[in-house]
């Protein structure tokens, strides 16, 4: 099994040496080698924190992600819970991402709307194609945008 300083983990993650610390001090590394002051991660530690990027990615905070870390350290007797866990951040990401998505669109409306504005040196023609005689594809944006 391969091992990796702090420092490698820090550059391979993007992520500050302090944070490696405050994660491990937090518990969430329960198998971390420890030699003296120094630690060694192995590609379980590397998993661990792919899975802990992700989570804190869908907006889970530290305390929920040590106690998804706990579950795992718990073993079978946990998989509903830590699906549970995995189903409930997947909705909320598809939720923020349907929410990003009619952010998108109305900015590309709006965008559109600019050019189409400046061409024209007035808003006169959008005014008149608005609300629903706008090009197929920005009218798409539109709608999706103020839904």
């Amino acid at each position: 099994m391969r091992s990796y300083g702090i420092g490698q983990i820090s550059e391979m993650f993007d992520l500050p040496i302090s944070t490696l610390r405050y994660y491990d001090k937090e518990g969430l590394f329960p198998d971390l080698h420890h030699y003296g002051d120094r630690r060694l991660f192995s590609d379980r530690e590397i998993e661990a924190l792919h899975v802990i990027k992700c989570l804190k990615a869908s907006g889970l905070e530290i305390k929920d992600i040590k106690q998804f870390m706990q579950w795992c350290s718990e073993g079978p007797s946990t998989y509903a819970q830590r699906k549970q866990l995995f189903e409930d951040r997947r909705k909320a990401v598809e939720e923020e991402m349907t929410q990003l998505q009619k952010t998108l669109d109305l900015l590309k409306f709006k965008c559109w709307y600019y050019d189409t504005a400046i061409e024209d040196g007035s808003e006169d023609r959008i005014q008149r194609m608005l609300p629903d005689k706008l090009p197929e594809e920005i009218q798409r944006f539109y709608d999706n945008g103020f839904k």
